[in-house]
């Protein structure tokens, strides 16, 4: 591991005066499930480190707005055992229960997981985020069973790594970001980028910029959950995840949300599965239609067809899950 300053601030003031201008200056630690192993690895090499940990403010789950607030560095455990996240959210607590690894789930935090770089192995064997060489892409020529099978068409083929992402983005969820210059808000689906040139990564965050809260709209009367497709369940990220949000009209859909994870550099937003759910009641022969329907535009590389088939199963068994079927 390359020798680098190590800060802990209180504040968030303090911590943003800490960052630099480029990602090299400084890099953010939340939980370091995944930072720590970047910087084993010197896929990260920055000068200063600067923990979070300590910034009180970015902590805690708590009602807000009809809604919840979830901290920046409110850790997997914590969303998974608050009431208040359970009595509205069960697709966030699907979410956290596929993160099979206490250890994972003791220390790695909601806005670590927002920001954690692709486990794609071509990355994380110093072969760059797009891993091109000599202007063709490894990754279409290679081995490439667990990359992108939507959203692929362009140098960017590797899957994102986030668990919560796609049901925040079915929930309709926003992030508030902080720099020196003051704060924004935006929905949690724009956060995330697909790079298109070297330098670029996954999120639009900037390298002086922070993740501070989650703020996820009620979601009362929303049919809502997660099913992920493991090849194993111990320590290991899903080849596919669906997550669904219905707010129902009796027992017909009223509007969908379905948002495909680990198919695509960014959580996909299956939308001819969400339209042909419109007005239809959840059975499961409506299920695997929308299954169907998700599966639609999918180009698969060389090497995950069988993608597509558990896309399917995935989406039929979140919307079976979210109606108690």
């Amino acid at each position: 591991m390359q020798a680098f300053e190590f800060a802990s601030p209180t504040s968030v003031k303090e911590a943003l005066g800490l960052l630099g201008a480029q990602f090299s200056d400084a890099q953010l630690l939340a939980g370091g499930t995944d930072q720590i192993s970047l910087l084993k690895e010197r896929l990260h090499h920055p000068k200063r480190v600067v923990s979070l940990r300590n910034v009180k403010e970015l902590h805690g789950i708590k009602k807000t707005g009809g809604g919840i607030r979830i901290g920046a560095m409110a850790t997997v455990d914590e969303v998974m055992e608050s009431s208040l996240v359970r009595a509205e959210y069960p697709s966030l607590v699907q979410a956290a229960r596929g993160i099979a690894s206490p250890q994972i789930r003791n220390m790695g935090t909601m806005g670590g997981d927002l920001c954690q770089r692709t486990r794609c192995w071509y990355y994380r064997n110093h072969l760059g985020l797009l891993a091109m060489k000599d202007g063709k892409s490894l990754v279409a020529e290679g081995q490439n069973e667990y990359h992108a099978i939507f959203g692929n068409s362009g140098p960017a083929k590797f899957v994102s790594a986030s668990s919560f992402g796609p049901a925040l983005v079915a929930l309709g969820a926003t992030v508030t970001v902080v720099s020196p210059s003051g704060s924004r808000s935006m929905k949690v689906a724009d956060l995330f980028h697909t790079p298109k040139e070297r330098g670029e990564r996954e999120t639009v965050l900037k390298s002086n910029e922070i993740i501070t809260e989650i703020l996820v709209p009620s979601a009362r009367g929303v049919k809502n959950a997660t099913y992920e497709v493991r090849q194993k369940q111990a320590l290991d990220w899903p080849l596919v995840a669906a997550s669904v949000a219905l707010t129902m009209k009796g027992n017909s859909v009223g509007s969908a949300m379905v948002v495909l994870g680990h198919v695509a550099p960014t959580p996909h937003m299956a939308s001819a599965a969400a339209s042909m759910l419109s007005g239809k009641s959840i059975t499961e022969d409506v299920a695997a239609q929308a299954g169907a329907a998700a599966a639609q535009g999918a180009t698969p590389l060389s090497g995950n067809t069988y993608k597509v088939d558990l896309v399917k199963v995935a989406v039929k068994r979140a919307l079976l899950a979210a109606v108690g079927a």
